[in-house]
């Protein structure tokens, strides 16, 4: 296991102790970025997840939202924004996020953890971004 793996795995360990139910993804966004990501990019439906870190990239392979030859939904921001609402609150798991972002026509995104944004892209380059806010967490 690579330096870049330990790191990676070690940060979200440590993110999922402290981060809130409610608001959560900043501390585990802040988390990854002291850890020394730059960059965390999701593809969807695989759940293919490719970390940039100062040790080197990594790539997470998550259990895929699908088999087979499927349509891509249409991108439908409304759609999206109400996923990110309710992830934000609280209210679905990371799996039920991942599923109502790819059922808002999401195919991938990608999170700047320097710029702090998240940017949601559609099969036919619709872009949405968002940003988070920073938050402070002790090293």
């Amino acid at each position: 296991m690579s330096n870049a793996i330990k790191n990676i795995e070690s940060a979200m360990q440590y993110a999922a102790t402290i981060r809130p139910k409610v608001g959560g993804f900043p501390y585990l966004a802040e988390v990854l970025r002291q850890a020394g990501v730059t960059r965390n990019t999701w593809a969807l439906p695989a759940c293919q997840s490719i970390f940039t870190t100062n040790l080197g990239p990594v790539v997470m392979q998550g259990t895929p939202l699908l088999s087979g030859v499927a349509d891509i939904p249409l991108f439908n921001e409304a759609a999206l924004i109400s996923a990110l609402r309710i992830d934000q609150a609280g209210e679905s798991t990371f799996p039920e996020f991942l599923n109502a972002t790819w059922l808002a026509g999401v195919v991938r995104y990608d999170v700047d953890l320097l710029a702090r944004t998240c940017t949601y892209y559609g099969a036919a380059d619709e872009v949405y971004v968002e940003s988070y806010p920073a938050v402070t967490i002790k090293p």
